[in-house]
């Protein structure tokens, strides 16, 4: 019997409809990188009692809040921190003000590529290092100085900018918590100022939800304009000393 054609084209746009809702369930998995198993399961069942009116475990959306470490949770943490590759290359772009590093430590093994003759004077060598990227500007420079840099640092490693080397399943759980109303932080040992240059854009979590460690802030007038200079976060060393220590290519 011949089927008659207004008849084929409803059949065929029920097929491309069934076809369709196939695609859309498939894709519906919020965090697609997560692999199959307790884990991903689990954050999903929280996240539904949590956010299902009527639930004994629902929580408010006000009240909903997650909260993050940085580095080796959000993005990688592995051959150095990020922010102490940031300060050696801070000291590398100053050495040619400084010709009397080339015979100081750390800088003189630094500078020459050795990062264990530079590390071997343990916490002091870290500390010199670190305040010559860190200190004696104002908030605004040291933000512009961290986000020029971001915008070109590569992983030693891999060779992708730092910014790309953030986690992909930490970036959709992020995405998923804050599609059901939570609030996302971050709650590090890293320097403060130093997160909040990226981790809007990298994370989309806004600066006045990113927490660190801090130093001091002198308030200094610079040609007649009041301004804040930051310092090393005095903490940062103490916190990161606690951590494992990171592994040194040579």
């Amino acid at each position: 019997m011949k089927i008659p054609r207004k008849q084929n084209i409803i059949a065929a746009a029920l097929f491309c409809a069934l076809a369709f809702t196939t695609t859309v369930t498939q894709s519906a998995d919020l965090l697609p990188s997560w692999s199959e198993g307790k884990t991903k399961q689990s954050i999903l069942d929280f996240v539904s009692k949590v956010t299902k009116k009527g639930s004994p475990d629902f929580v408010p959306p006000a009240e909903r809040i997650a909260t993050f470490d940085n580095d080796g949770t959000l993005w990688a943490e592995q051959p150095l921190y990020f922010q102490l590759i940031f300060a050696i290359d801070q000291v590398k772009a100053q050495a040619p003000e400084h010709p009397e590093w080339k015979e100081k430590e750390p800088y003189k093994s630094l500078l020459a590529g050795d990062m264990k003759g530079a590390l071997a004077g343990g916490e002091r060598s870290l500390m010199e290092i670190m305040v010559v990227g860190h200190s004696n500007m104002t908030t605004e420079e040291f933000e512009r100085i961290v986000k020029n840099w971001l915008a070109t640092a590569k992983h030693p490693n891999t060779g992708r900018l730092c910014t790309e080397m953030a986690y992909q399943p930490m970036i959709e759980l992020l995405a998923y918590l804050r599609a059901n109303g939570f609030k996302t932080f971050i709650v590090s040992g890293g320097g403060i100022d130093f997160m909040r240059a990226f981790a809007e854009k990298v994370y989309g979590i806004p600066p006045e939800q990113v927490i660190g460690s801090t130093g001091k802030l002198n308030f200094e007038m610079h040609d007649g304009k009041p301004v804040l200079s930051s310092c090393l976060p005095s903490n940062l060393l103490m916190t990161r000393r606690a951590s494992p220590s990171p592994s040194i290519n040579t």
